[in-house]
Parts: C-alpha cells; sequence; structure tokens
C-alpha cells in the first residue's frame, strides 16, 4: 500500500496589537472594547474565518508558544500542479489575509466587521510534498494605513508540511456491496470488497462464522450498544456492511445498532432521538467495538445531516466509561459534503487530548503501513474525510482519505473505510420518511 502525496499548508499563532493613541483615530479600536477576527483565502480554495485574539501592545509573542491552528488547506498532488502550473506572467501565488474589527456574520444584510487590513504573504509550494517543513512566515506584520510605528501589529505563523494519505474510493453505492480501491495517481487497486446485508438475514450468521467467534457472540456485542425501541412504525434498521479483504476475510464491519425512527408527529429522525451505527474490527476470534456514529436531520433552514463519532472506551475494565468524541458537525443532506476528522484544529474535529487512550490497536499491527498505530500516537492533524454525495445519489462513488500515520495494517485502513460506508448510508437513513428508498435499502416486506 503506496500513499498519495498531499501537503498540508496551516495558519496559526495569531494574535493582534493595537497602539492606543493619545487622540484616537477612527481606524484604531481599543482592545477592550471590540472583537477581531480574520478570513483567509488562498487561490479559488474556500475561504476560512478565525478568531484574531489581543494582546496588550508591551507584550511579545513567545517563541516557544504551542502552535495554535487557525486555518488548514488540504492539497493533493493535483492542487500542487495547478498552483504550480500558473502562468509565468500570472501574480506570485499569495495567502491572503483579511483582518476585521467587529463581530463576525451580518447585520440587515451588511457584514457586521469592519476591515482594518490585510497581509499577504508569498507561498512557493514546489517540493513541499517531500520536506519534512516549510516555514513561509513566521513573526509580526504591520496592518493598516497609521504612521510609522503606531500600526497594528498582526502575528501569524504559515507553513506547509507533508501529510500522505491512502487515498481509497468504493466503485458504487455502499448499499450496492461494491469493490473499494486504492488510488494512486492514475492507478487503482482493488483492496477490499463490501457486502451490505440486513441482520435479520443469513449473511449475518455466515459473518459471525467467517470469524470463528461463539454463537451469539456478535449479537451480544450489537444488543449491548443497541437500544430498545425495535418497534413497527416509522423506522429504518438491520442494515449492515462487512469489509472484506482480498482473501475473503473480514476486516471490518458497521451495523446500525439503533434504528432510525422518526420522531413522534414528524416524518424525520431528529437530534433528540438519533439512530447509530457500531463501527467493528475482528479481534480474538469476535468482534470489538471500535467506534460509534450517530446520525439525525437537522431542522431548521439548513435541513443538514447531523453527526456524532466518538472511539469506543476500552471495555476491558467494563463497560460505564466514555466515548471519546473526535467529530461532531454537519454536512448538507441534498448536495453532499464531507465527513472530516482533524484533531487540533478546531474547525472540523475536536482537540482531543494526547493522554486519551481508546482500544483501537491492531490485532495484525506489523508496522508495515505507517508510522505509528492510531489512537496511541499524537493526537493531532489530519486523521481522515470521506467524500458523502447528496439525496437522491445515482452511480456515486464515494472516496476516502486517511492519514499514512493512522494506518498500521490492513484492518486499520479497512476500519475508516466501514465508517465512511457508514456515513453515507446515513444519509438515506436520514431521509424523511414521507419519501421511499431504493429498493436495495428495503427489507423484502418492505416492497410488497
Amino acid at each position: 500500500m503506496d500513499p498519495c502525496p498531499f501537503v498540508r499548508l496551516t495558519v496559526g499563532n495569531l494574535a493582534l496589537k493595537i497602539p492606543v493613541a493619545s487622540k484616537p483615530a477612527r481606524s484604531v479600536v481599543h482592545p477592550s472594547s471590540s472583537p477581531c477576527f480574520c478570513k483567509v483565502r488562498l487561490n479559488n480554495f474556500p475561504l476560512q474565518t478565525a478568531v484574531v485574539p489581543f494582546i496588550p501592545p508591551e507584550n511579545q509573542f513567545p517563541d516557544g508558544h504551542v502552535h495554535t491552528v487557525a486555518a488548514t488547506f488540504h492539497l493533493s498532488k493535483s492542487d500542487l500542479d495547478k498552483l504550480a502550473g500558473k502562468s509565468f506572467f500570472a501574480a506570485k501565488l499569495c495567502l491572503t489575509i483579511s483582518i476585521y474589527t467587529g463581530r463576525r456574520g451580518t447585520t440587515c444584510g451588511v457584514s457586521s466587521g469592519r476591515l482594518l487590513g490585510k497581509v499577504s504573504v508569498p507561498l512557493d509550494l514546489a517540493g513541499t510534498e517531500s520536506r519534512t517543513c516549510t516555514v513561509f512566515h513566521n513573526g509580526w506584520i504591520s496592518v493598516g494605513k497609521e504612521a510609522k510605528g503606531s500600526s497594528a501589529q498582526f502575528h501569524l505563523n504559515v507553513k506547509a508540511e507533508p501529510d500522505p494519505r491512502f487515498v481509497f474510493q468504493f466503485d458504487g453505492e455502499p448499499e450496492c456491496s461494491p469493490q473499494v480501491f486504492q488510488i494512486q495517481g492514475n492507478i487503482r487497486q482493488p483492496v477490499f470488497t463490501c457486502k451490505f446485508s440486513f441482520r435479520n438475514t443469513g449473511d449475518r450468521t455466515q459473518r459471525s462464522r467467517s470469524l470463528q467467534s461463539e454463537p451469539g457472540t456478535a449479537r451480544s456485542w450489537l444488543s449491548s450498544f443497541g437500544s430498545e425501541r425495535e418497534r413497527p412504525g416509522k423506522e429504518r434498521k438491520g442494515w449492515s456492511i462487512t469489509v472484506h479483504d482480498l482473501s475473503g476475510s473480514p476486516v471490518a464491519a458497521a451495523s446500525m445498532v439503533t434504528p432510525f425512527v422518526a420522531s413522534p408527529g414528524s416524518d424525520r429522525v431528529s437530534r433528540s432521538n438519533p439512530g447509530s451505527w457500531l463501527i467493528l474490527r475482528p479481534g480474538d476470534g469476535t468482534w470489538k467495538p471500535w467506534g460509534r456514529l450517530e446520525a439525525w436531520r437537522e431542522c431548521g433552514g439548513s435541513d443538514g445531516l447531523g453527526y456524532r463519532f466518538e472511539l469506543s472506551p476500552d471495555t476491558s475494565g467494563g463497560m460505564g466509561a466514555a466515548g471519546i468524541v473526535l467529530a461532531d458537525s454537519t454536512l448538507s443532506s441534498h448536495k453532499g459534503g464531507k465527513f472530516v476528522i482533524e484533531l487540533g484544529s478546531g474547525t472540523n474535529g475536536r482537540t482531543t487530548p494526547g493522554s486519551a487512550a481508546s482500544p483501537a490497536c491492531s490485532p495484525r499491527s506489523s508496522g508495515d503501513y505507517g508510522y505509528g498505530l492510531w489512537p496511541y500516537s499524537m493526537y493531532r492533524g489530519f486523521v481522515m474525510s470521506a467524500s458523502v454525495d447528496g439525496e437522491g445519489k445515482r452511480s456515486s462513488k464515494p472516496s476516502v482519505e486517511v492519514s499514512v500515520q493512522h494506518v498500521s495494517c490492513t484492518e486499520d485502513a479497512a476500519v475508516f473505510v466501514a465508517l465512511a460506508a457508514a456515513v453515507d448510508l446515513s444519509i438515506d437513513a436520514c431521509r424523511l420518511f414521507s419519501q421511499r428508498l431504493r429498493k436495495e435499502l428495503c427489507q423484502p416486506q418492505d416492497l410488497l
């Protein structure tokens, strides 16, 4: 398994110093009375927004300060080639940061913030995918149009680091039991197969036998994590998808353990009563829980898919420990989007303590594929992303990216593929119950 080159461009360690003038000018804002934020732009990538903290004018930003990330851009090899392939006569590639005072958002259609100034950091991304780290700027920059020596000072750190990833792509919708290919440039190599089924069919018994588990072991795991909502009515339940390696051995699974049920008086799955999946991996001759994914249908204008993913606690000492939340966000139910786990950024994931423990150790951790066994390695940076198509998808092929440092064996990669399948299937599980699902997602009795 060879990874694809990626570069992670980060903007962090933001701070703003504004001198307090004896005769305050209109453009000078007193830090105690006004917040501040900035907008970060790189070429045609989506605009990112971050809060900028004030510090007293007499303070210096400490060199040993822990790097706090405010904005992140993930650049694939094709992105790097496009950025490097700009015309010789075109303007040099720059990262542009606009600093605003006032609160974010709009009032009566007008932006609430007032532009304090802009800074530009030139970038030369050629070869950054093979360097250890490239720092483009680290320090203070003058901002605004005040007289020399009295302008505002803006601190930032801009750096690029290689972030190689394994890239996988489903050869169809997860409910159609597709193959999964590893992508590297123009090369597509099959690495997994998926089997979608309903838990109350013979497929589940067959999977249990293939794992050489004791009778009822898999059922006991699922029942312990499920709910008592198994009742007729508006619900979708029993979906399961198993990931097999090329030898046919099951290496990961996602099983719907809490039915997706319409809340009373409506035809949608509510946040207060979400459906959930248990993400499983093999170990000691049976399935072991690795993570739990909850999903629901957001109300209001966004009408999006809300989700929450957490690592399952180490159950060797009992079932009472709380899980570790790694992702809690929303994506569009109609247009789709990306499910992302990125730790320490404060944007798509949650900052997770480096001392946190979890049961995600690999039964066959040979170390051939990665640099450390996640999540015992550092909780920082990009972990995974999965593309998700919106409702009514046809011939979609979801893709999955996983950071190399979080993959030590085949099972590590497979469990992320199973999680991505569960996220994709949650779009259908959370469809309004007034809408009919495609036949692959309906049990035989529901088609009558």
